[in-house]
């Protein structure tokens, strides 16, 4: 038996996915996360029944990425059996503008991804560095990229625009949008479940602790609200979303903030946790009796809402809205409060089934479908890596 592991590699943590590949036939097999690096990090694992294969996984917090990679890799040999791992996929977080397609990597790749670093300095240094750990583990196990912002690469010209001088935008100073394997796996969930309306007009909004939105007609992406970097748009566990970039002049000019302290104030310590003062988590701020608690969820209502009417001019209408992701997926009360803001366009939430996270949420009547479905980007991803090495195989001499 073959097996594929998907990688995707954070600042404080590991996501991974092992899938058995059986012919052309995927079938998922474990995963879980490396959470709190850099304090306490520890495995948490369930197999496919949703039983737990580790919990605990105590480990000193000053290990690096690398060191926990390898002892990841050490745990997963005890779950492959007879199974052999003929490749892995990593989520790369910017493929820029020439990176639309998923590709294996090597050094004149990895050369180039490092140069995007500073368009996702959250994100991209540990996707490559993970890349890099893995090679030096394991030098002749076939790695490949998939790249998030791959999505939106096909976006209309329009709507990868900044209102810059024409040579900024020459210079790769353009919106990128994020997000996109997430995206990429709902386009495909509607298809399958609704192929009548996969010409219609949606709007996807993955909401997690990263939160962005896409707006999909016919299954495109045709505007987004990240845009030149992860940090735009919507407001989220620790990031701003979008702000007045009068504010970075006023903090840099006036407050004499570096670059790297504001850098490190939108990127780390704004959004929900920078507004409450007290956590990036949703469920926490539900829980608090504290005033700032609820500003800090108000204020993500009113974003969210703000930017999915934002949306709907790219689509000329609605038929659709899907919540995905961490809260969009599990938090009852922020769709209907979102969905509330949005009751001019004719959408109505069924409460009952909005209350059980039900696939589909609207009322009947709701002139908007509007769905829940959870996301899946490393079965995308493991996708990608099945086709790319049947074509790989298919064109090798």
């Amino acid at each position: 038996m073959k097996a594929i592991v998907t990688l995707n590699a954070g600042s404080s943590s590991i996501k991974f996915a092992l899938y058995e590949l059986s012919g052309d036939s995927l079938r998922f097999d474990a995963g879980g996360k490396i959470e709190e690096i850099g304090t306490a990090p520890r495995l948490r694992a369930r197999n496919a029944d949703g039983d737990i294969l580790e919990r605990n996984w105590p480990h000193d917090g000053a290990l690096s990425h690398e060191h926990l990679l390898e002892d990841l890799f050490a745990w997963a040999a005890t779950q492959l059996g007879d199974r052999e791992i003929i490749a892995i996929g990593h989520r790369i977080v910017h493929g820029g503008p020439y990176f639309a397609a998923p590709r294996l990597l090597d050094d004149a790749l990895l050369d180039a991804l490092d140069t995007l670093i500073p368009l996702a300095p959250l994100h991209q240094p540990h996707n490559l560095a993970a890349v890099r750990a893995l090679r030096a583990l394991a030098p002749d196990l076939p790695q490949i990229a998939c790249f998030d912002t791959a999505f939106h690469h096909d976006l209309p010209a329009l709507a990868t625009r900044l209102p810059l001088p024409r040579a900024f935008h020459d210079q790769g100073v353009r919106r990128y949008g994020f997000h996109g394997l997430s995206y990429e796996h709902i386009a495909e969930r509607l298809r399958e479940a609704d192929p009548d309306r996969v010409g219609g007009r949606v709007i996807a909004a993955h909401l997690g602790n990263g939160a962005s939105m896409c707006a999909i007609r016919a299954g495109k992406s045709v505007d987004t609200t990240m845009g030149f970097t992860a940090l735009d748009g919507l407001m989220m566990g620790t990031r701003s979303g979008a702000l007045d970039p009068g504010v970075i002049l006023h903090l840099q000019t006036q407050l004499r903030m570096s670059a790297q302290e504001v850098e490190t104030l939108l990127y780390k310590k704004s959004g929900l946790l920078g507004v409450s003062g007290l956590s990036s988590d949703m469920r926490s701020l539900h829980t608090s009796d504290a005033p700032q608690a609820a500003e800090a969820i108000d204020l993500f209502v009113r974003h969210a809402a703000r930017q999915a009417a934002a949306l709907i001019p790219a689509l000329g209408g609605l038929d659709g809205m899907v919540f995905t992701a961490g809260i969009g997926e599990n938090d009852p009360v922020i769709r209907a409060r979102i969905c509330e803001s949005l009751s001019w366009l004719g959408l109505a939430l069924d409460a009952e089934a909005n209350g059980r996270n039900a696939s589909i949420i609207s009322a009947q009547g709701s002139k908007v479908l509007v769905r829940v479905i959870p996301t899946d980007e490393e079965a995308v991803i493991a996708r990608h890596v099945v086709n790319l090495i049947k074509f790989e195989g298919s064109h090798s001499p």
